[in-house]
């Protein structure tokens, strides 16, 4: 079975950085399309970006256009969402997820596994 463990969170300045990483075991780590989500206090978990099993491919929420960078090293079996120009409105539990075969890797329903969550509290 397919697990993932989420890390790097914490608690920042608007305009700070952070960098999260999403570590898969279990499976081929390159197989999987990674996607990182998001739910906001009182919200709805939404998606937030994707990178296919290659890295060459991404897409992003507008939301996060320019701010946010998803990448992933397939030799550390490891995914990343750098976040920079934090805005207080990024504070979230963020959530990494894989999907064997995302043919819409905006919807939850194309990730069979998923993280536990980090939080992102970004303060004014």
């Amino acid at each position: 079975q397919v697990q993932l463990v989420e890390s790097g969170g914490g608690s920042v300045q608007a305009g700070g950085s952070l960098r999260l990483s999403c570590a898969l075991s279990g499976r081929t780590f390159s197989a999987y399309s990674m996607g990182w989500f998001r739910r906001a206090p009182g919200k709805e978990r939404e998606f937030v970006s994707v990178v296919s099993t290659t890295g060459s491919s991404t897409y992003y929420v507008n939301s996060v256009k320019g701010r946010f960078t998803i990448s992933r090293d397939n030799a550390k079996n490891t995914a990343y969402l750098q976040m920079n120009a934090l805005k207080p409105e990024d504070t979230a539990v963020y959530y990494c997820a894989a999907s064997p075969w995302a043919t819409d890797p905006k919807r939850e329903t194309e990730y069979d596994y998923w993280g536990q969550g980090t939080q992102v509290t970004v303060s004014s």
